[in-house]
């Protein structure tokens, strides 16, 4: 039998003017940080609609659910929108992971150093393992794959801190879990981090 592919998901705020990508602030200003937000957004959005068809792709939106932007992706790309629910990071990555039937994945909007063949390698991958992870190099990871829901996996994480990674491996390894972790991204938090993205970016 072929290999069930798997569902991605990516969570993503609405671009508003200080609630989006505020420490890019120093650099571009509250507009421009939100500017900065929706361009990653799309980018991300695209590099998904790549790797897999737009039926296997879901927005969860959070902040305005009918910004212009996320209306703009749907049309754009055929992709689904969903709201996501309220809760700590974890209780959304897992909402949304066990929305979708068989395996799935999940990215964030803010990661452009995740290409669309980096999402293929990880789909592929997951057929092998029960779980899948991009580890960032900030401590935290900008991707997930599960076969299966894992409760533990998203459960009294450190969220927001370095120890998200080795945190989460502990739970993998306590679990007695087989996980893959093909590459090591970054996302976009701070300026120098935009500088490095859009030096990248002019050089593609």
């Amino acid at each position: 039998m072929p290999a069930e592919i798997p569902h991605l998901h990516l969570l993503a705020k609405a671009p508003l003017a200080g609630l989006a990508k505020t420490r890019l602030s120093p650099l571009l200003g509250l507009e421009g940080a939100a500017n900065a937000h929706a361009e990653l957004v799309r980018h991300c959005v695209a590099n998904a609609c790549k790797a897999l068809s737009a039926e296997n792709v879901t927005l969860w939106t959070a902040l305005d659910h009918a910004h212009p932007l996320f209306t703009e992706l749907r049309e754009t790309f055929g992709v689904t929108l969903s709201a996501q629910p309220d809760g700590d990071l974890g209780t959304r990555v897992r909402h949304a992971l066990n929305s979708t039937p068989g395996p799935a994945m999940l990215m964030g909007s803010d990661c452009p150093s995740i290409t669309s063949a980096l999402i293929s390698t990880c789909a592929q991958q997951l057929t092998s393992f029960e779980v899948v992870i991009l580890p960032a190099e900030d401590g935290g990871y900008g991707f997930v794959g599960t076969r299966q829901d894992y409760p533990a996996l998203f459960e009294d994480i450190p969220w927001g801190t370095q120890s998200v990674l080795t945190t989460t491996q502990q739970r993998i390894e306590t679990l007695g879990l087989h996980a893959a972790y093909p590459a090591t991204i970054w996302d976009v938090d701070r300026p120098e981090d935009w500088q490095r993205w859009k030096g990248l970016a002019v050089s593609m």
